[in-house]
């Protein structure tokens, strides 16, 4: 009978795991393991869809293309200017086409070589390309283009080095008007945070009101690292998040096959780009206009092995001669889970524990506690140990007392095969 019912707990033991685990799952923005949903996936609707020149542009398109394509501009001729900027966790480099971060290097790590610096964005092959944008789309069918990442901009004035006791360094660039907006996008660096301020002044220099969208890209190749020795992997890709429908992970070979639901457009949630151990992310933070902008999701596949996702936020009307202010956050840094949790809710899922989060975030969450009491990595570790062996000695005492059992009438199990032996 004690059998029976040791049985029938297991059973239910194991089956509560397999939903446990499936819900776990969800909740991470992954497919259920073992219950998988029925719901047929949507499409996500691509970037060039839409109202003609609301997309966002694509950088390898070729000027002059059709809407939603890069626009034909006189002033795309104009050299580029590349401006270096220091502080004491990044060395970056800004185009001055778009004022886009091309470069983007984190000084306090070190790739596994430990023979340079670990670099997050770069405007290099495609094989290697990671870019941050932002530009400004026509909500209007007029045919009129407005200033975007393929722009050319002015660097402002101003220092391009944290020295020493300064605690922030503002970095400035101004395009000219196009389509009757000045778009005007200052990068607000502070000592010891890698959550760096983007600061859009959009100015109406037109006689008429404009309906412009602020939008805010991730561009990054779609190369994933090779799976670990157990085949295993934590995700690498976009990832989107929304108060409604919290964390989701948007696979690069689905967005290829057209089998992705990014959420739908909200009133807040944010974007990222994940990859081991650090993440991109665009917030729109600093202020409660800012942060309540309608905004959408959008993911495309550009081909050549490019892909982006980004973030349209829809500005209110802007009058003739009225600047319209939005404070956006640019993070580009390492996955520190307290850190992130508190920019923004659910920013610290990006943190990918793989096949294992069930069992790793719970224990991270412990050793991160003892850190706080003891100060110190290796003793909290040796210490996460002993809380460890402390809360299964009932399960061993239980395991070495039932052996010892088994020890004791194991001669008279040898007796009785021998006597038994037909």
């Amino acid at each position: 009978m004690n059998d029976i019912r040791r049985t029938i707990l297991w059973v239910i033991f194991g089956f509560s795991l397999v939903l446990l685990w499936d819900q776990w799952q969800v909740f991470n923005g992954n497919k259920p393991t073992f219950l998988p949903s029925t719901k047929p996936a949507v499409t996500a609707p691509a970037p060039t869809t839409g109202a003609a020149g609301s997309s966002v542009p694509s950088a390898s398109a070729a000027p002059g293309a059709s809407a939603g394509a890069v626009p034909t501009q006189a002033a795309a001729a104009a050299p580029k200017e590349q401006v270096t900027v220091t502080t004491d966790l990044f060395k970056a480099t800004i185009d001055s086409e778009g004022g886009t971060v091309n470069y983007l290097e984190l000084l306090k790590y070190d790739e596994n070589d430990r023979t340079k610096h670990v670099v997050l964005f770069e405007n290099g092959s495609p094989a290697t390309r990671y870019l941050a944008q932002t530009g400004l789309l026509n909500q209007v069918d007029t045919g009129e283009r407005f200033p975007n990442h393929l722009t050319p901009m002015a660097p402002k004035a101003g220092p391009r080095e944290m020295a020493a006791g300064q605690n922030t360094l503002e970095v400035g660039f101004e395009s000219a008007p196009v389509g009757g907006l000045k778009y005007v996008k200052t990068y607000v660096f502070h000592r010891g945070d890698y959550a760096i301020g983007v600061r859009h002044e959009v100015v109406n220099v037109s006689d008429q009101p404009r309906d412009a969208q602020l939008y805010m890209q991730l561009l990054r190749h779609g190369t994933v690292a090779a799976s670990t020795m157990f085949g295993t992997n934590t995700f690498t890709g976009p990832a989107a998040y929304t108060n409604e429908k919290k964390f989701h992970k948007l696979d690069f070979k689905d967005i290829t096959k057209g089998k992705v639901e990014p959420p739908p457009a909200a009133n807040d949630g944010w974007i990222a780009m994940v990859q081991h151990y650090f993440v991109s992310a665009w917030l729109l933070r600093g202020d409660p206009a800012s942060e309540g902008l309608k905004r959408e999701f959008r993911v495309k596949d550009l081909g050549d092995n490019l892909y982006t996702i980004a973030m349209v936020a829809t500005l209110p009307k802007i009058a003739p001669g009225a600047t319209q202010v939005v404070n956006s956050t640019l993070f580009a840094g390492p996955e520190e889970e307290k850190k992130l949790e508190a920019i923004a809710p659910g920013l610290d899922l990006v943190k990918d524990y793989g096949i294992f989060a069930i069992i790793s975030k719970p224990l991270y969450w412990l050793l991160n506690q003892l850190h706080g009491l003891i100060g110190n990595w290796g003793w909290s570790i040796v210490a996460l140990v002993v809380l460890l062996k402390a809360a299964f000695y009932w399960l061993n005492a239980k395991a070495y007392a039932s052996m010892a059992k088994m020890k004791a009438i194991n001669p008279k199990i040898m007796e009785m095969r021998e006597r038994l032996k037909d």
